[in-house]
């Protein structure tokens, strides 16, 4: 098929072609799922934990679903409303580290919960008397 629409010159500079086939929503859903877990896994590195149901996921595919240009825009989407809102939270202060936040779908948009951590129990050291003689 190539060769209809290239001169020779042009295809001898090809080592190899490839040929894609096109991604389904399957795919495209993987995708978002992999952007969305990189984002948890950032903000894991400063003790938040960002829950996320599979309606987020979903409507992060909607709106970032474009056949023509394949998976670029999903990036683009998983900024524009996970990522970019979340960020302008943090600075609010309206979460703060060690929370966990639960993302969920509110309309057209992501409406964020911020929840402490519950804090970890505090062990006691118990003295062991020593044996009797």
């Amino acid at each position: 098929m190539a060769k209809k629409y290239f001169k020779p010159e042009f295809l001898n500079r090809l080592d190899d072609v490839i040929v894609f086939r096109k991604l389904e929503r399957n795919d495209l859903l993987s995708i978002v799922q992999l952007e969305a877990a990189a984002v948890s896994q950032r903000l894991r590195n400063r003790n938040i934990t960002l829950q996320y149901s599979n309606d987020v996921l979903n409507f992060l595919l909607d709106k970032g679903f474009e056949p023509e240009y394949g998976a670029r825009p999903l990036r683009r989407a998983v900024e524009r409303y996970l990522e970019d809102p979340l960020a302008e939270e943090l600075l609010k202060g309206s979460i703060s580290v060690n929370s966990t936040i639960e993302a969920v779908l509110d309309g057209e948009n992501l409406r964020f919960t911020a929840k402490p951590l519950p804090a970890k129990p505090v062990r006691k050291r118990v003295r062991k008397s020593p044996p009797e003689k």
